[in-house]
């Protein structure tokens, strides 16, 4: 494959990075090759999104089938009020196209389901959960695991927040942290609990940098760790997550080998 050369243009945008010892002219390179599936474009999908554009991701998936309404955007950043009522996948690609020239926004206006969701992440090198619920997120897991992608996972809620970081064959899956979805009705939703929506961008750039950790080949990515945040404390910390021996998707004796929705038995939808 030939080296792709950074232009002079590309080099002054990304000159930040280049002169980070870490990263360099070949790191940045590698985030320009890179290509990655953002699974919702609201809370945590507008801040990964943004954020991943400006670093210079060659090509950025968007998944999502809603519309942006004005509720959205106390913390769906990229967002506008002038995009109530426009595709949420429309509105984001018009900022990330405007605000890097360099890449590549793909748009699937759908809901990710058992049927579509392996198609959709087989052109992907690392996977973004910035979905709401649990049988997005489970879905999601299962198919990356079954498909061997790295996977970002993000979840907030009220004041709180956390992320981990799954790599199929190295480190826990979401299974091995929450083996069985909650039953439906005991963990309510964001749209009915609440969230500040700060929490959204803490959570949604510490994804980004996860990802961006990924494609470089630096730092220690969130492998077998949880970051648990809580925004009235201010405070992090990072719960160590076993390998689950039977776990059953990721367990050396796996149960689940093809994928299945989850919106019955969650009774809703993802």
């Amino acid at each position: 494959m030939k080296k792709l050369e950074l232009s002079d243009d590309q080099v002054k945008r990304y000159s930040r990075h280049i002169l980070l010892p870490e990263v360099g002219g070949k790191g940045q390179r590698k985030i320009l090759e890179g290509r990655v599936l953002v699974i919702g474009t609201g809370g945590l999908g507008a801040p990964v999104s943004f954020y991943l554009a400006a670093a210079g991701v060659g090509t950025i998936g968007l998944v999502d089938s809603d519309t942006v309404e004005v509720s959205n955007l106390q913390r769906q950043i990229i967002h506008f009020t002038h995009d109530i009522g426009k595709h949420k996948t429309d509105s984001a690609r018009e900022k990330m196209e405007a605000l890097n020239p360099d890449i590549k926004v793909v748009v699937h206006k759908t809901r990710v389901s058992s049927e579509n969701i392996l198609s959709i992440i087989a052109d992907y090198d690392v996977v973004v959960d910035g979905s709401d619920n649990f049988p997005t997120r489970y879905l999601v897991n299962d198919a990356c695991v079954l498909s061997g992608k790295p996977l970002s996972h993000g979840g907030i809620f009220r004041f709180d927040g956390q992320v981990t970081t799954i790599v199929p064959g190295k480190g826990p899956c979401y299974r091995c942290l929450f083996p069985e979805p909650p039953p439906p009705g005991l963990v309510p939703s964001c749209q009915e609990a609440g969230i500040l929506g700060v929490v959204a961008g803490t959570i949604g750039v510490a994804q980004a940098t996860e990802v961006l950790k990924l494609l470089i080949g630096i730092g220690e990515p969130l492998i077998g760790r949880l970051l648990v945040y809580n925004a009235l404390e201010m405070k992090f910390r990072t719960v160590k997550v076993p390998k689950n021996p039977q776990c059953p998707v990721c367990g050396p004796h796996p149960t689940i080998t093809e994928l299945i929705d989850y919106e019955e038995f969650c009774s809703l939808r993802s």
